[in-house]
């Protein structure tokens, strides 16, 4: 039986017990957790006022700002779902999701010359007739509206909106049933148009609430939280978001990833919880011996305030994870999940001897099952026995939003979500990450694994990062393709790599095909785009 639940709520909790604690921090910005809750209050008044009624949808497109975690929690205590959108969306797809999601109001950010995404958000807007209102998030709140909108269709200022409606800083939350849709996630559509995973209040209650059994989190010596990975994301969402929010932490907050400015507020700031997908690793250990304005980074006081380091969205390369723990004297904890499942579903043990390559084990509230990939029947386990990895528990969604025959290919009636993620569990329950099915290279009649091959070339000398993919072939259907970059400074041929892979690797694996790079196409949360390569 569920019960009244809102997941504002994290933010109220906090907000009453330690009302002058920093809670967001941008810069010389410092927004305590009093601040926070008033401005959503604020938020949350002027959606009321606007005619925005529970379970309205109300999308919001903004970098990792203040803003983000003020209009978030101001659309869920109206009793609205909120819609976050991904800042690299064009006008085209900004349409699209605002019609799909049937979002009756956006917010969206203009700043900078790098953060200017209001006027694709606004020209998506002005497509889309069933959405009525469009707030313009500017860093300055006195500035008029930087974007032209129509008598019929205006660009109101988020600020300017606030005024108008004379926005007070006390709200009574809307109480909402915790099996309510909270977010709408979208999936990113690598097969067709994008999907809204609605997630329930209780879906991301129960996720940002695992902290003390995975990361061994408290309220009574609360983290500082590095957020990098895009809180439109679920990753960055539940554990940098609503994760330190739950336990009291601190939010310091980096709109766009660069290794040496995510090095140096990690200092400043005393960062003690880093989360990145794995080319945010990459990218960091890089930037230690990177010649940089700032000097010298102070390994040293870096290593002394980390205490936890996790990583997901993609694989983790055993090198990488090897040569971080070695340099910053921490284990990363390597965790899996989807945005259908809050994202977390299975993470390393805290306090336990590292296994690189491994996703760990399921947390709590969830279990999970190696699956056929063409029926839901379990896989007869071996060591070595390779299923698709199904999950239950309370992070999985209720479903995708105005689609049940969707719904219904991923979720079985008893509840078990498949994933499309390929794994492998060992005699201790452990899983691993073999392969997306839909990455799996099939080489005359051979199944390539994409990662296994991109592991073994991260030990090649001269190779930094590595993705494969499978190309067309006319005799045996896909040749294995490496796109790498080397190290700096390093040199090798594609005709040297191949041959180095050739002594290495079981004929049937080893990449015949090998092109050079200075950098990889990536999503916005760093997950390198392999649709974008051939």
């Amino acid at each position: 039986m569920s019960t009244s639940y809102n997941l504002s709520s994290l933010l109220e909790k906090g907000a009453a017990a330690h009302p002058d604690r920093d809670a967001v921090v941008l810069g010389d910005t410092r927004l305590t957790y009093g601040q926070v809750d008033a401005l959503a209050n604020q938020v949350a008044n002027l959606l009321v006022a606007r005619g925005i009624e529970p379970g309205d949808k109300v999308a919001l497109m903004s970098p990792n700002l203040p803003y983000f975690t003020m209009v978030y929690f101001g659309i869920l205590k109206a009793g609205a779902t909120v819609v976050p959108l991904n800042v690299l969306l064009k006008d085209r797809e900004v349409a699209y999701h605002l019609a799909d999601s049937d979002a009756k109001a956006i917010f969206a950010f203009q700043g900078t010359p790098e953060l200017a995404i209001g006027q694709e958000a606004y020209d998506g807007f002005s497509q889309t007739d069933s959405c009525e209102h469009f707030f313009v998030i500017t860093a300055d709140p006195s500035a008029a509206s930087p974007i032209e909108g129509t008598p019929d269709r205006p660009a109101e200022t988020l600020f300017g909106a606030l005024g108008a409606v004379q926005a007070a800083p006390t709200f009574a939350t809307v109480a909402t049933d915790e099996d309510d849709t909270a977010v709408i996630l979208y999936t990113s559509g690598t097969t067709g148009q994008p999907k809204g995973a609605e997630l329930r209040h209780r879906n991301l209650r129960d996720n940002a609430l695992i902290g003390d059994a995975l990361f061994g989190a408290s309220g009574d010596n609360p983290d500082t939280f590095l957020a990098v990975l895009p809180l439109f994301h679920a990753f960055g969402q539940t554990v940098c978001q609503n994760g330190a929010l739950a336990y009291g932490g601190t939010i310091v907050m980096l709109p766009r990833f660069e290794p040496q400015a995510a090095l140096q507020l990690m200092l400043a700031e005393k960062v003690s919880f880093f989360a990145g997908v794995p080319t945010m690793y990459w990218g960091l250990l890089g930037a230690l011996d990177a010649p940089s304005d700032s000097g010298a980074v102070d390994l040293a006081a870096l290593k002394e305030n980390l205490r936890v380091a996790v990583a997901g969205g993609s694989a983790l390369p055993v090198e990488i994870h090897k040569e971080f723990e070695a340099r910053f004297g921490v284990t990363i904890l390597e965790g899996y999940g989807l945005s259908e499942t809050s994202p977390v579903a299975s993470f390393s043990k805290y306090g336990e001897p590292a296994r690189p390559g491994s996703i760990g084990v399921p947390v709590p509230g969830c279990e999970m099952e190696l699956i056929d990939p063409h029926s839901w029947e379990p896989v007869a386990w071996t060591p070595d026995a390779v299923g698709e990895i199904a999950i239950r528990g309370t992070n999985v969604m209720k479903g995708y939003y105005k689609r049940p025959e969707a719904t219904a290919a991923v979720i079985s009636e008893d509840g078990w979500f498949r994933s499309g993620d390929l794994g492998t569990r060992d005699a201790d329950g452990w899983y691993s990450i073999v392969d997306r099915t839909k990455d799996l290279i099939i080489r005359g009649g051979f199944n390539v694994y994409p990662r296994e091959i991109e592991e073994v070339l991260l030990t090649h000398p001269a190779i930094s990062l590595a993705a494969v993919i499978g190309v067309p072939h006319d005799s045996h259907g896909e040749e294995v393709k490496a796109v790498v970059i080397l190290k700096p400074g390093a040199t090798a041929t594609p005709e040297e790599i191949v041959a180095w892979s050739k002594d290495t690797m079981a004929a049937y694996k080893y990449p015949r095909i090998v092109e050079i790079v200075d950098s990889l196409p990536m999503t916005a949360t760093g997950k390198i785009l392999k649709r974008e390569l051939s």
